[in-house]
């Protein structure tokens, strides 16, 4: 029998409306039992469900310390204690769940099915605590590598950012737990997250930043939106109707519910009628300020009542998805958890084919570095997770080579903040003597997280240090890295291989040794573009800019669209990953060669594994527009799927692309629009890296932005509609037949670089008005 919401809503008082659109305490919502109305459990997790036991079942005990406790989270605290084999108060605070690989990291995968596991799995945990919405996935672009929480998010491409996030909101939901897609919108720094000003031009927060969230709710429709702390535009997130109305609700259709970020409510009355459902977590002065706003009569009935529907229909989604007595198997989910590390590992650099490592070949290695032994897996903050089980590299190495090589240890940097010259001499002596030494350094733990960004782009000092002192003794030296984001490598020609973990979770020790042995093949690639220096980053100038506003003032040109547009090579290029084997491409085809307004185009291409061993390729799809009004990227990525080839195997790689992947958005015009011409389609193995392309004409209608009269007669005549009206109004006026006043304008226009109608009144003497000359531009409707 269907719940009749309605009935209920009505039957609630002002006071119980109230309470319903409030968190109850930290992480549940309100319990109204009169009402028959049950709580639900919400918590963190982006990559791992962070279920604190005393924050979530100690009632109404909580206080504020128990949220700074959960913000203020070190990652190294977590994994220390681990290693130690747990802590009681830290297990009192969070139960244990499996670890998985962070955003950095999970996106380098490309493997949408794989994630949509992840999902699942995540799914599984939270059945098993109770916990009915997983407060994720957080995918802000990552505008600058210095962004504290770059580590949760996915990419610098909203593309990557908006599947990846579906199949993870699609894995969650389909096994019962709500996602909360997040920081809605533009919350991009931590740097004063609650105070800055996102600055941003409309084009460039239409095709970036809003771009990935209306991607991942048009394939995924997550049950909650959570807003952001930052402002954009001048304008608080959680109390935007812009944002939260007319573009999420109005254009996008969304009709979940949308909360508000801990704490993130600036003016609760303000955030209701914005769209703003339920503020979290709960705080009595906001509800005291929504009742008295309610009192006051400021507050629509129709506005309360809506987001009441919303919070009731998430209630009832919750529970009726429920299972209780579920037991989440994390063995399996740590082998996935391995699995999802080997996909998403990106090997950088392969000098002299050193990798993988052969018994043959290599007998002796040195494992050199603390990170060896005590994993950097995980940022630090609210997404904090206790790791389940963890695998540790050394102990993973060990294992996997078995008796086929020796296996010396040296930590070499016992102290992450110092250098220490005994244990570094005896790493330098170890390495001297093995055929092949595997050095693992990090950045520093806990300088990303919550509210701050990183200071610089390198590796601990202390372990570049090792890095160059073992690369003097030892040639054959190969560097597993473990990173928030992108880091700047001074030291990379002291090395000749390089694996990219960023932060792998708990599977990744066993996932690096299965890749180093060749057990698996890499198989990752970048979802950023890593630079060579910080100051060449595309924000720099602008970042964390001043007077608390974030000016993006490089537009559109956020990652690779940037280095393509100002022709720099960056270190490594988005979407580059190396293999052990090698891919060929022929055979690129479309559906149709002509494309109609509205209509889809299917590309199809072959792809050939040349190589000696079965792999995974990433195969991605760039499009480059013809040139128009509006510039456009030298390319975008538009498509994108990953494929298993046996060696010599080849498959037939199919994408999609429907009419919007044409479009730009126009701010004239105030729409999204695509513009007539040849547009090249680029099938290729990074951004930097085309394998094939092929040519595609678009046919679409015109469309052009308003024109005013203060426009030049050249930017007329470049509108025919408006320029046959103009033409009429004038030949109205001087009595010339209208196709001799076209000639005569289209002659002359190049000349008069003043505006219109001081080009028609003054030079042309054409006695007009401001007014009718408006009118004629603005069209019929104006006329009227």
């Amino acid at each position: 029998m269907k719940t009749d919401f309605h009935a209920i809503i009505a039957a609630m008082s002002a006071e119980d409306k109230v309470a319903l659109l409030s968190g109850s305490g930290l992480w549940r919502t309100a319990s109204l039992p009169r009402h028959g109305i049950e709580d639900i459990v919400m918590t963190d997790g982006t990559y791992g469900v962070r279920y604190s036991t005393s924050q979530i079942e100690q009632g109404e005990s909580w206080n504020i310390t128990d949220f700074l406790d959960v913000i203020a989270q070190s990652a190294g605290d977590v994994e220390h204690e681990e290693h130690k084999g747990g802590s009681e108060a830290l297990f009192t605070k969070s139960k244990p769940a499996t670890c998985f690989p962070n955003g950095s990291t999970l996106a380098c995968s490309w493997d949408i099915s794989l994630v949509y596991q992840m999902g699942a799995a995540l799914a599984q945990e939270c059945q098993e605590m109770g916990v009915g919405l997983l407060l994720g996935p957080g995918i802000n672009i990552r505008r600058t590598p210095l962004a504290g929480r770059g580590y949760e998010y996915y990419s610098e491409d909203p593309v990557v950012s908006g599947d990846i996030a579906a199949a993870l909101i699609n894995g969650l939901q389909d096994n019962g737990v709500g996602a909360s897609l997040k920081h809605f919108a533009a919350n991009n720094s931590e740097y004063r997250r609650t105070e800055m000003d996102s600055v941003i031009e409309e084009r460039a927060l239409r095709e970036i930043y809003l771009a990935g969230f209306k991607r991942a709710i048009e394939k995924a429709n997550p049950w909650t939106v959570m807003s952001s702390y930052n402002r954009l535009n001048g304008v608080q997130t959680s109390q935007d109707k812009w944002l939260l109305t007319d573009v999420l609700r109005t254009e996008w259709q969304y009709d979940g519910l949308v909360m508000s970020d801990w704490y993130g409510i600036k003016d609760r009355p303000a955030s209701l009628l914005a769209g703003n459902d339920l503020a979290m977590p709960e705080t009595q002065l906001d509800k005291k300020d929504l009742l008295a706003a309610i009192n006051r009569g400021e507050i629509p009935a129709e506005v309360l009542d809506t987001a009441c529907l919303r919070m009731l229909t998430l209630i009832d989604k919750v529970q009726r998805h429920r299972k209780p007595g579920s037991k989440a198997d994390y063995h399996q989910h740590h082998q996935l958890a391995q699995r999802l590390a080997a996909e998403s590992i990106v090997l950088l650099k392969n000098a002299d084919a050193i990798l993988p490592l052969q018994k043959g070949k290599q007998r002796t290695l040195a494992v050199l570095g603390k990170p060896a032994q005590e994993p950097v897996i995980q940022g630090s903050g609210c997404a904090t997770t206790v790791p389940y089980m963890l695998d540790r590299p050394l102990d993973e190495i060990f294992e996997v080579a078995g008796s086929d090589f020796n296996v010396e240890y040296a930590v070499g940097t016992p102290e992450d903040n110092a250098s220490d010259p005994q244990a570094l001499a005896q790493a330098v002596a170890v390495a001297k003597n093995a055929d092949v030494a595997i050095v693992f350094v990090s950045t520093a733990i806990g300088e990303d997280g919550e509210n701050g960004d990183r200071q610089d782009l390198h590796i601990l000092p202390a372990h570049e240090e090792l890095i160059r002192a073992v690369a003097q003794q030892q040639p054959n030296l190969i560097v597993v890295l473990a990173n928030s984001d992108a880091v700047v490598m001074p030291w990379l020609s002291d090395c000749k291989a390089l694996l990219e973990t960023h932060f792998g979770g708990q599977g990744m020790g066993r996932a690096v040794a299965d890749i180093l042995f060749g057990r698996a093949n890499p198989c990752g690639k970048l979802t950023v573009t890593v630079p060579n220096t910080l100051e060449e980053t595309p924000a720099w100038l602008n970042y964390p800019g001043e007077n608390l506003r974030h000016h993006y003032s490089e537009g559109l040109y956020v990652g690779y669209r940037y280095y393509d547009r100002r022709k720099l090579t960056p270190l490594f290029p988005f979407g580059f990953g190396l293999s052990y084997t090698t891919f060929d491409y022929s055979g690129l085809t479309t559906s149709v060669r002509e494309l109609e307004e509205g209509k889809t185009v299917t590309v199809s291409v072959d792809v050939t594994n040349s190589g000696n061993m079965a792999g995974k390729e990433v195969v991605q799809l760039y499009l480059s527009a013809p040139a128009g009004e509006l510039a456009r990227e030298e390319k975008a990525l538009k498509a994108f799927a990953k494929v298993h080839l046996e060696p010599g195997e080849s498959k037939t790689v199919t994408l999609e692309l429907n009419w919007q992947d044409f479009a730009c958005y126009h701010p004239g015009i105030g729409d999204w629009v695509v513009d007539s011409g040849e547009y090249q389609l680029h099938i290729a193995r990074s951004s930097r890296d085309t394998a094939l392309s092929i040519a595609i004409a678009v046919r679409a209608t015109p469309r052009y932005a308003p024109l005013k009269i203060d426009n030049s007669l050249t930017q007329l005549i470049g509108n025919p509609p408006a320029f046959a009206r103009v033409v009429t109004l004038v030949a109205s006026k001087n009595g010339l037949p209208e196709q001799q006043v076209r000639e005569k304008l289209c002659a002359i226009a190049p000349d008069l670089v003043f505006g219109l109608f001081i080009s028609l009144t003054e030079f042309l003497t054409i006695d007009i008005t401001r007014q009718e000359l408006a009118n004629a531009l603005a069209g019929p409707a104006a006329q009227q």
